[in-house]
């Protein structure tokens, strides 16, 4: 193999062996730990890195590793894996630093490194897969190694959490085991491919391509969080909040998005997807998802939870996007893939950051707090404001792209779903503003701590304020050759939009 065929295999390897070494680490290695997290991380991201000139200058990066006869594992790296691929090695970058921090002092870290390290690997794997068979086994390494981080705590309503988390998962994992194992009794092939490979089957078989679909959409509509499929991220929330930021922004739900993009692009392909009415409910379950999840926030006042909700909504987004099966539509609700991420994560550091720094869980908790935490509570705001889709910050670019890929189907009722959806956005997102910017603080908070002259611990005010800037420069210099908005425009071009 050449050196080209290597570099997949390095980037999985550059989260996998440090979180093998890691869980044989004792407790008191802080430094070794600290250094074996940091390297992989900036190993993946110096990989990615070179993958991204590497394409540039018409390099293929794939690998095959023989599974079984006829089978075969694949890892192959275009734009649009490498979209998701940078995404999370930035972000999982910068969550490593934040957890570090946080974490400090916290009992079992070797444990929640080693399978914080896990989680990425099989982030990674989902992002290059070149066929369905190696995106399921990535898919379920990530639910198993996500389990222990959701009951790292070992409380009573973690474990409960932990195994309504199990259920849905490794239920949608059997769904799609189903679904891939009849495609590939109809098809002969599992391989991912612009346009779809199933496109000329027998019209003999499309109730069977009918059912398919809805197995696989099903299997990965559970870690997407559509309804009614989504019960179990909330509860999940129990987790530390380097683990609800990793779930929301960098691997669950973006790997149950992700899924639904390539079923219906690259496996069925969308003339295809359209052809068999498949499209039509996809589409009217993302809204259903964007509207409910937006309608549960408001009454959410544990703040983690309103968040999660607001994830439910946000996700869904991208899926809608894919299910209006539009041009413009499609780079909407791509985009999101990166704007949701870079929005979501810098909420639940600022969540984390409020829990560790003053106690506070709650909304109604959260009254003058912008005095007391300035930096964090102006990251917070950057976020909600893309939330709710406010230009110029990143979640505006997402909305206008949707709505203008919904007019260009003929679909004006999203722009209905999109309306209402801001609507609710800001009517649980801006009451924590007022709160927290206009309203007189408490004498006392529920449990302060003090860091000098500092807000809070550096290793966690700077994630929040790195996030935020991302969020509203990927907004500001959307029209730049090297933005996310551009990059998802070459991506729905090559690989996605056909005559």
């Amino acid at each position: 193999m050449t050196i080209d065929n290597w570099i997949p295999l390095l980037v999985v390897g550059s989260s996998l062996i440090p979180g093998l070494l890691i869980f044989a680490l004792a407790e008191s290695r802080v430094r070794l730990r600290t250094t074996l997290n940091l390297a992989g991380a900036l190993l993946k991201l110096a990989l990615v890195a070179t993958m991204l000139w590497g394409v540039a200058q018409g390099h293929q990066y794939q690998v095959q590793l023989a599974f079984l006869p006829g089978l075969e594992l694949g890892l192959r790296v275009g734009p649009l894996a490498l979209l998701f691929l940078t995404l999370s090695s930035l972000l999982w970058l910068v969550t490593t630093i934040y957890a570090i921090g946080y974490l400090e002092g916290s009992p079992h870290r070797s444990r929640f490194f080693g399978f914080f390290s896990l989680c990425v690997t099989a982030t990674v794997g989902i992002a290059m897969a070149a066929d369905l068979l190696t995106f399921l086994l990535f898919y379920e390494l990530l639910t198993l190694a996500t389990y222990p981080l959701v009951v790292h705590r070992g409380t009573e309503v973690a474990r409960r959490a932990g195994l309504v988390y199990l259920a849905f998962t490794i239920g949608g994992g059997a769904l799609m085991l189903l679904g891939i194992v009849w495609l590939y009794t109809l098809a002969g092939s599992l391989e991912f491919r612009p346009g779809g490979f199933v496109a000329g089957l027998d019209q003999t078989h499309r109730t069977s391509l009918i059912l398919i679909f809805v197995l696989l959409i099903a299997g990965l509509g559970v870690k997407a969080a559509l309804i009614p499929l989504h019960a179990w991220l909330p509860r999940a929330m129990v987790a530390p909040a380097p683990v609800s930021a990793l779930l929301h922004a960098v691997a669950v739900v973006k790997a149950g998005a992700f899924g639904i993009m390539r079923v219906v692009y690259e496996v069925f392909g969308v003339e295809l997807a359209a052809d068999l009415g498949v499209t039509g409910p996809l589409a009217l379950l993302a809204a259903a998802t964007i509207l409910y999840g937006s309608a549960r926030a408001l009454f959410q006042d544990d703040l983690k939870r309103r968040l999660a909700f607001s994830t439910v909504s946000q996700v869904a987004y991208i899926v809608l996007g894919v299910a209006i099966a539009s041009p413009i539509a499609t780079v909407g609700g791509l985009v999101h893939l990166v704007h949701q991420g870079l929005m979501k994560i810098t909420l639940f550091f600022c969540a984390g950051n409020l829990a560790e720094t003053l106690g506070i869980h709650r909304v109604s908790e959260m009254s003058g707090v912008a005095r007391r935490m300035p930096c964090t509570l102006v990251a917070f705001t950057v976020a909600a404001f893309g939330m709710i889709g406010v230009p110029p910050v990143a979640g505006f670019i997402t909305k206008w792209y949707l709505g203008l890929g919904a007019l260009e189907a003929g679909q004006h009722w999203v722009l209905l779903v999109l309306a209402l959806s801001s609507l609710l956005n800001a009517a649980y997102f801006l009451p924590i503003l007022h709160a927290a910017w206009f309203r007189e603080p408490p004498s006392t908070w529920p449990e302060e701590r003090v860091f000098g002259r500092r807000e809070t611990a550096r290793a966690l005010l700077w994630p929040p304020l790195i996030t935020a800037a991302a969020a509203l420069l990927a907004g500001l210099l959307a029209s730049l050759p090297f933005s996310p908005l551009e990059w998802v425009g070459l991506i729905a071009e090559r690989e996605f939009v056909r005559p």
